[in-house]
């Protein structure tokens, strides 16, 4: 434990807005029991948390991508992925006059970013949700304009579903959508399509649950529409890592199983391997350490869903090695 006495600590955190809601309730309640420590995160996005990092402009980032081989290589800052929580990515939409829950398929949804499919009443939507009266509303495709992590899951997802997305758009934090308008932040798309009648986007679970809005549920890999949940998305972890790498980089979208939620993803602290400064090396030990001893106990009451046993475990042990 970082001694009562200890001297104060003032860190700095940048990164991914998908986990910022939890990670603010932890930093704020560990700065409860050590008044001493005080971690200032910004919530700009994985790109911008990686690209931090890697310049050591800040103590330490956050990213809902595993960090690419050529920009660990680049890195200034040598660091490590330590998984948090894991969350669900879901479908949002404002259609006026419909609020019933809506289905989509994984084609659907890259037709609509493709701009293949332009109205609430294509026969590909009005397929997959009999008994819905879509109005032929033009459909306002929103995207997130930065660098995201969120991003990456989403279009990653779609890279493994649809074949034409795969070959003209790719996975990546930012790719060129060929339909739609950028938001920034997760609070830019959800504030975009609650403004937008006919407007669809992408957010994290906890995102759509704050802002009240409607979300729909995703076709998975066993061919059932399922709504983002933690259990949906711990069902995806336990079939897609049973096997987790020693450095936890792994995708966990489109996984298998009946109960496998499909745009699902763990998400990363990326902590140097060794801090210049020792006292504020161990400060940061010892938050993960309490983050795993409490902090994900508080997951599934926000949204997100806590790391499986044996990756705790695994983490358990990684922490240990930080200098």
């Amino acid at each position: 434990m970082v001694a009562a006495g200890a001297s104060a600590q003032n860190i700095t955190a940048a990164g991914a807005t998908f986990p910022y809601p939890i990670y603010n309730k932890w930093f704020t309640e560990y700065n409860q029991l050590h008044p001493n420590v005080k971690i200032n995160y910004q919530s700009i996005g994985s790109g911008g948390g990686i690209t931090q990092t890697s310049e050591g402009t800040v103590d330490f980032g956050a990213s809902d991508m595993p960090v690419a081989d050529d920009k660990i290589a680049a890195a200034k800052v040598k660091f490590m992925h330590i998984p948090t929580v894991l969350g669900a990515v879901v479908p949002i939409y404002n259609i006026p006059g419909v609020t019933k829950t809506l289905n989509f398929s994984g084609d659907v949804i890259a037709d609509i970013y493709l701009g293949k499919i332009t109205k609430w009443n294509d026969p590909q939507i009005v397929k997959d949700n009999p008994g819905v009266s879509l109005p032929g509303t033009a459909i306002l495709p929103v995207y997130r304009s930065e660098s995201s992590g969120t991003t990456f899951i989403f279009t990653d997802y779609l890279s493994k579903v649809n074949s034409d997305w795969k070959t003209t758009v790719g996975s990546n934090s930012a790719v060129k959508w060929p339909a739609g308008i950028g938001a920034k932040g997760s609070e830019g798309v959800a504030g975009m399509v609650k403004q937008s009648p006919g407007a669809f986007g992408y957010v994290e679970l906890i995102f759509a649950l704050s802002n009240k809005m409607e979300y729909g549920t995703v076709k998975n890999a066993a061919g059932k529409f399922l709504q983002g949940t933690p259990e949906g998305v711990t069902a995806a972890a336990a079939a897609s890592a049973k096997t987790m790498p020693a450095d936890y980089r792994v995708s966990i979208t489109n996984a298998s199983g009946a109960a496998s939620y499909p745009i699902s993803s763990f998400t990363y602290l990326l902590i140097p391997l060794k801090f210049a400064d020792p006292a504020k090396g161990a400060a940061v030990k010892d938050f993960l350490t309490w983050m795993l001893a409490h902090g994900e106990s508080e997951a599934a009451g926000m949204g997100y869903a806590a790391l499986p046993a044996q990756v705790q475990t695994m983490v358990k042990k990684t922490i240990a090695t930080i200098k």
